[in-house]
């Protein structure tokens, strides 16, 4: 929740200077040289989706500090950006739609005197929102909705979903999603199996608006499996466990304890992956899970590194007593291997920072402490026993460790 409230402050302080000038982060320079500038010539547009880059040829003014470009985005915003005098283009953008529109340049001096206007027409492709709308789609999940919608441009936007509110009866916000990802899959989870009304429409930075898609959704029900009938049922292909000195062993994985200690396994085995096998004591057709890695123990930060699991697959069976199998390192979903099957390959997110991992900020370890949430399909079968298979780490380990683990699902036969 830390992760997502950051990204939410972020996008919403975008939204805030959206009407705001724009500029290349240079200060002006005050000048008594009052002298008119002559204006931009050789003015040429190359449209784009949602905005236009204009070039030109700068005019031959000592005193030149910028080229302004005026223009609206719609039929009420008024916006600016502004070139500094090193460069002979400007990018103009937020457009609502695929339209024409008139962009007012100017080239300004160091005393802020304005040369004469020069217009030029402009023709955005359709926007990022408004291209990602038609792709939206929304299915009933477990505990709620699924969406789903493509982003060809990947530019940034968001993805709203509304429902009814029960206390005012109004359709409000119970998700924002912003993202740059091409393909977009996430679930808002929460909600009774009773039917209501989902909506979903999107935005972007610049506060233009989409139509809402509205549909009538049951949510699925789904509980967190209860953790007290886990048992572990240890196959021969399992990795030999470590540190179990230390309190680390497989049980661990199911204590509600997200901090040290938790499943690890021994170091210098060779094996391409490290595996452990459990039982739920329950047939249960899941809807998610969410993984607890290493993070700051012991005055050590082992965020993204160490054994943490980078890449791995979870495998389940419905059998009573599911047989041992040699499990592959790459398989499909759905691939059965002898009583296993493969309910999904997950890769876990990059660091929010986007540093490189042993450069941890507050922000990458928050989303470490906060876990990282991952689905299963709803095609994936019921099963009774887990296999976490991984086969890599962020530290290139040829080990890996897990603190907590926890799954929801139906245990309703």
């Amino acid at each position: 929740m830390k992760l997502q409230n950051y990204i939410l402050m972020c996008f919403a302080v975008l939204l805030l200077l959206a009407g705001c000038k724009e500029s290349e982060g240079f200060n002006d320079i005050v000048s008594g040289d009052k002298t008119k500038p002559t204006a931009v010539s050789n003015v040429k547009v190359a449209n784009f989706s949602g905005g236009a880059v204009i070039s030109y040829s700068l005019p031959k003014t000592e005193n030149l500090l910028y080229v302004l470009a005026e223009y609206k985005i719609n039929d009420q915003v008024m916006r600016q950006s502004k070139a500094s005098y090193y460069k002979d283009t400007i990018r103009v953008e937020g457009f609502r739609i695929s339209a024409e529109y008139e962009v007012t340049l100017y080239a300004v001096s160091r005393a802020d005197v304005k040369s004469d206007p020069v217009t030029v027409k402009v023709h955005p492709e359709t926007p990022a929102y408004l291209l990602s709308y038609p792709t939206v789609t929304m299915e009933r999940d477990f505990g709620g909705v699924n969406i789903s919608a493509r982003n060809p441009n990947k530019q940034a936007i968001g993805v709203i979903v509304i429902s009814t509110d029960k206390t005012s009866g109004r359709m409000l916000p119970v998700e924002q999603y912003y993202t740059q990802a091409e393909n977009i899959n996430f679930s808002v989870r929460g909600f009774d199996t009773l039917a209501r009304d989902f909506g979903v429409y999107i935005t972007d930075r610049w506060g233009n608006i989409s139509d809402t898609l509205i549909k009538k959704i049951n949510p699925i029900y789904e509980i967190l499996v209860p953790k007290n009938r886990f048992s572990e049922y240890r196959l021969a292909t399992d990795s030999p466990l470590g540190a179990t000195g230390l309190g680390w062993n497989t049980t661990r994985l199911w204590d509600d304890n997200h901090l040290d200690p938790g499943w690890h396994t021994e170091a210098g085995q060779g094996k391409p992956l490290q595996i452990c096998t459990f039982s739920m004591g329950a047939l249960v057709k899941l809807s998610r899970y969410k993984m607890w890695q290493r993070g700051e123990a012991y005055g050590n930060d082992y965020s993204y590194g160490h054994g943490n699991p980078k890449a791995w697959t979870l495998w389940g069976s419905a059998l009573a007593a599911p047989r041992d199998a040699e499990l592959p390192v790459v398989s499909n979903v759905g691939d059965v291997v002898g009583d296993w099957v493969n309910l999904g390959n997950f890769n876990c997110p990059p660091p929010p920072s986007g540093n490189l991992p042993g450069q941890t900020t507050p922000l990458d370890l928050a989303a470490v402490n906060a876990g990282f949430e991952f689905n299963i399909s709803l095609q994936a079968p019921r099963v009774r026993f887990i296999r976490l298979a991984v086969n890599s780490t962020w530290g290139n380990a040829d080990f890996a460790h897990v603190t907590e683990l926890s799954f929801w699902g139906n245990t309703n036969n």
